[in-house]
């Protein structure tokens, strides 16, 4: 075997990342805290369930405020576009309700 071909440093790293994928999804899957490149352990953020639930929140309220002034802008589009007569017949219709 020839130790100076790249096809075996290739191999080496190759089989080092593969075990290193696997040892982080096997830890994963069964709950355990992961580990960086240097087999450091990861530290989840203490807050971080309740910090999704806020911005999961913010993201519902976000999107309700989004349709409403998506509303009003396509009703100020049409009272841009549509003639001053029937603009002015609508409004005198609903004062007279």
């Amino acid at each position: 075997m020839d130790w100076g071909k790249p096809l075996f440093v290739i191999a080496i790293i190759t089989i080092s990342m593969a075990g290193w994928v696997i040892n982080n999804w096997i830890r994963a899957r069964h709950g355990y805290a992961l580990s960086d490149d240097w087999g450091r352990t990861l530290k989840r953020e203490p807050n971080a369930e309740r910090q999704v639930e806020l911005l999961s929140s913010e993201n519902e309220r976000l999107t309700g405020q989004v349709s409403r002034l998506e509303e009003r802008i396509a009703v100020l589009e049409r009272i841009a576009t549509d003639p001053a007569e029937r603009t002015a017949r609508e409004i005198e219709a609903l004062r007279h309700r």
